[in-house]
């Protein structure tokens, strides 16, 4: 009986040798598992700010946007948009040198200089920011607004203290915001164009909004 138990404890140890290393399935498959669960999650936060999110003519970037208002004056338009344009450089995130910066009655047009805050992350530990300027000019018609938000500048402060200005043109962009597959954003440049996209369909979505 006992040379029987041997020769079968035997044999399984060596059929587990043949088979390879045997291991906690629990550890390799939660890791995998995890790494898969990030990845989905970090793959589905970019998947609206992927190639083509950031428009560019000419070189530069630039957003435009029509909103149709039927029934409505140029006029009309015109003191509508300019009050917007008030509240917007009077907010509260709004930085010095935040106004509207000319006006043309005669064509109805309007060119806004904006500059305020753009928040990163803010804890009680640390802050993490930049300043967001741009440009924005609106053309009011009979029945129509044509709005342009382009000459986008970041002052950012780097890890050695130092601010430095960034061109939206060779920061936000395909070329300079994502890998190569385009697959996927960088983690520096990648959080100025989420902020940004979202940051400009804001502005338009509360132009939308007043127009209605």
């Amino acid at each position: 009986m006992k040379k029987v138990l041997f020769l079968f404890v035997f044999g399984f140890s060596l059929s587990v040798q043949a088979q390879g290393v045997w291991e906690s399935p629990t550890e390799s498959g939660s890791t995998s598992a995890k790494a898969a669960k990030t990845a989905s999650k970090s793959e589905l936060r970019d998947a609206n700010y992927l190639a083509g999110t950031v428009p560019e003519e000419n070189g530069e970037v630039v957003w435009r946007k029509v909103i149709e208002a039927p029934g409505r004056s140029a006029q009309q338009l015109y003191d509508t948009m300019l009050n917007e344009l008030n509240k917007l450089t009077q907010a509260e995130n709004q930085l010095e040198g935040s106004k509207v910066a000319l006006v043309n009655k005669a064509e109805n047009k309007i060119a806004a200089s904006i500059k305020e805050w753009m928040v990163f992350q803010s804890t009680a530990l640390s802050l993490d920011r930049a300043r967001f300027n741009c440009v924005i000019q609106v053309h009011c018609q009979d029945g129509r607004v044509n709005i342009e938000l382009g000459r986008i500048r970041y002052v950012y402060e780097t890890t050695r203290r130092k601010e430095e200005t960034l061109k939206a043109e060779e920061w936000i962009t395909d070329k300079y915001a994502l890998n190569k597959k385009g697959t996927k954003l960088y983690r520096i440049s990648g959080k100025f164009r989420r902020k940004t996209v979202d940051r400009v369909a804001e502005i338009f979505q509360t132009f939308e909004n007043a127009l209605r």
